[in-house]
């Protein structure tokens, strides 16, 4: 199993540049960021300087989306750092929520995220491709690599994750929705003819290691990752809004727990202090999530290999961000991998 950090591109980007070389010291192999222009610095700068400081991290967006940036320029972006550094980034893309949201815009549509994926990768690897009417190539890209990954909850955007994306990119990591989104994922790569085992597949939740199991250390590894069910739970209301609750198209093991949800506050986005998240309960922390001591982070990341999961990524959004980096470095990614 290959091990990646996501972090936001919080001033200042020394840090993010830091922590990026301490995960590779410690193993992890890829390095994501945010992608929200308004509520963080610009994601691609700092990959150069991610880059130039680490041999083997590949990096990327945790996600890009098709409206913030023209095809052609997130193409050009990608293929110039590969070009600089070697094939060494990844595409994670998704309709866009935070950084289309606090814009003022609306979430892209599943079938301008699917024409972009398919230009993206084209343009990026040298390859001609259609933006907006018009036949165009980057003529100095040679040897261009770049994976897509996309990100996805619902049945429609599962199903276009396995028709078009080269990886799927699942914000969570409870074992039964796991479970039941790959599935979802490889039955559509399938029904399009292609190789479902030839989709990566990458589970990101954060990761809180603990001294012990103690009721007081898990209390207060819960408080700090209780935002994550408050971030996922804007792609959960989109789904609730638009197949209804308790649908049979989505489980309610994903979509129960947004009843007493109100509103969304993006200034506190993926941040530990967010106030918005109390309706989170504790049980969809702990299954979400990965907490507690390594031991419990071992057994559960053991389980999501066992269903398909490619790649862990580590949401290092709390007040213990280097100690799990290094318990996982010097503990946890021996043991799974062992």
């Amino acid at each position: 199993m290959d091990f990646g950090l996501v972090l936001q591109t919080d001033p200042p980007a020394s840090q993010v540049v830091g922590l990026m070389r301490r995960a590779e010291r410690n193993g992890f192999r890829y390095g994501w960021t945010f992608d929200s222009a308004v509520l963080w610095q610009e994601p691609f700068v700092i990959y150069s300087q991610i880059l130039a400081n680490t041999t083997k991290l590949h990096v990327g967006p945790m996600v890009t989306n098709p409206g913030t940036r023209t095809w052609e320029v997130t193409a050009s972006t990608f293929a110039t750092l590969n070009d600089m550094y070697g094939n060494r980034t990844v595409c994670g893309i998704g309709r866009g929520d935070s950084a289309m949201r606090v814009a003022g815009r609306k979430p892209n549509t599943l079938a301008r995220l699917g024409e972009a994926i398919d230009v993206i990768r084209d343009l990026a690897e040298g390859r001609e491709a259609e933006v907006d009417g018009s036949p165009i190539r980057i003529p100095w890209v040679k040897n261009g690599k770049l994976p897509v990954w996309m990100a996805a909850y619902g049945p429609k955007a599962l199903a276009l994750a396995g028709q078009k994306a080269d990886g799927f990119i699942l914000q969570l990591a409870d074992p039964f929705l796991t479970e039941w989104m790959v599935k979802a994922v490889r039955q559509a790569a399938v029904d399009a003819g292609r190789d479902p085992d030839a989709l990566t597949v990458c589970v990101a939740a954060p990761a809180y290691v603990t001294a012990d199991a103690s009721p007081e250390a898990l209390a207060h590894a819960r408080e700090q990752c209780r935002w994550f069910g408050g971030m996922v739970g804007n792609h959960v209301a989109d789904l609730v809004a638009k197949y209804g609750e308790h649908s049979a198209m989505v489980p309610d093991e994903l979509t129960a727990y947004i009843k007493d949800r109100h509103g969304y506050d993006y200034s506190h986005h993926g941040r530990a202090d967010n106030p918005d998240t109390a309706f989170v309960p504790d049980e969809i922390v702990d299954r979400f999530c990965l907490l507690g001591p390594a031991e419990a982070h071992i057994e559960k990341l053991r389980q999501l290999r066992e269903l398909g999961v490619d790649q862990f990524a580590v949401y290092d959004m709390h007040d213990n961000r280097e100690g799990t980096i290094d318990a996982y470095g010097s503990e946890i990614i021996p043991a799974v991998n062992a």
